[in-house]
């Protein structure tokens, strides 16, 4: 009797440079398409940072500032902070349904870059975080809110929030990674970002917190984040707190994504 043997065909792992930009654009446009097919995530993107602006502005503003209007002109760069480091969580969660679901073993086994998906995944939610933030001062405008220094100011607002934004991700990444459902990340992710972002001077001016909370704020990297947002909209001192916050990216970056590379590799 023959016995014949067939050759499983071997799918190579090694792609060029260019192929790897190709397959993570590729992979990062399908995270973007899916919201054609569930339109929930757009509103949820869409509707969150609304409601804050409405809650924060509306119910505490006169308290805090004296009147809404103040309160909207210092709160809305705080609010763009905080809901660029809340949708890192959607990162997370997102990257652990894919894993949890099998979409990453059926990825896996194509002859693709295996950091595709994750840099897909990345990318596409710094598009999101881009609409979230034409999105919440658009709708700031309405309200009242007046970006005073210049359209480069602005700009200079959104691209650093994208950087630090992008570099904080590798954080609620490796959550993503470790954790064992999306309940867990969002779990985690949460207990999280809300201490960060709420011990800061994003939302309220710092001086008004406790002594040694004071101190906590003042190298908290959401405080040098929503001080340098706000002086590249409304004016005030921008060259520090920008420095100070890119370093606390470049700190995030090389502790975190690292290790979120390594969980990757080892997950998937």
């Amino acid at each position: 009797m023959t016995t014949l043997t067939t050759a499983m065909p071997v799918v190579a792992r090694r792609v060029t440079p260019l192929a790897t930009l190709q397959q993570t654009m590729t992979l990062a446009w399908r995270s973007l398409v899916q919201i054609k097919h569930n339109p929930w995530e757009l509103l949820d993107l869409s509707i969150q940072p609304i409601m804050f602006l409405l809650l924060f502005t509306y119910v505490f503003g006169g308290a805090i500032s004296g009147s809404t209007g103040d309160y909207l002109q210092f709160a809305l760069p705080g609010l763009l902070v905080q809901n660029a480091l809340f949708y890192t969580l959607s990162t997370a969660i997102g990257l652990n349904t894919d894993i949890t679901k099998g979409v990453f073993d059926r990825l896996r086994s194509l002859p693709i870059a295996r950091t595709a998906p994750l840099s897909g995944r990345i990318i596409a939610d710094t598009v999101k975080q881009v609409w979230a933030f034409v999105l919440l001062v658009g709708f700031g405008m309405i309200l009242g809110f007046r970006v005073t220094t210049s359209l480069l100011g602005a700009l200079g607002a959104l691209a650093l929030l994208v950087v630090v934004a992008l570099a904080m991700s590798w954080m609620s990444v490796l959550i993503g990674l470790k954790a064992s459902s999306p309940e867990k990340v969002q779990m985690i992710s949460f207990s999280t970002m809300m201490p960060l972002t709420f011990t800061s001077s994003a939302l309220v001016p710092s001086d008004t917190f406790p002594g040694w909370l004071q101190a906590w704020s003042d190298i908290n990297p959401v405080t040098h984040l929503a001080n340098a947002i706000r002086g590249l909209l409304i004016g005030g001192e921008v060259a520090g707190a920008t420095l100070v916050s890119l370093l606390w990216a470049a700190g995030f970056a090389v502790v975190f994504a690292p290790l979120a590379i390594l969980a990757f590799r080892s997950r998937v």
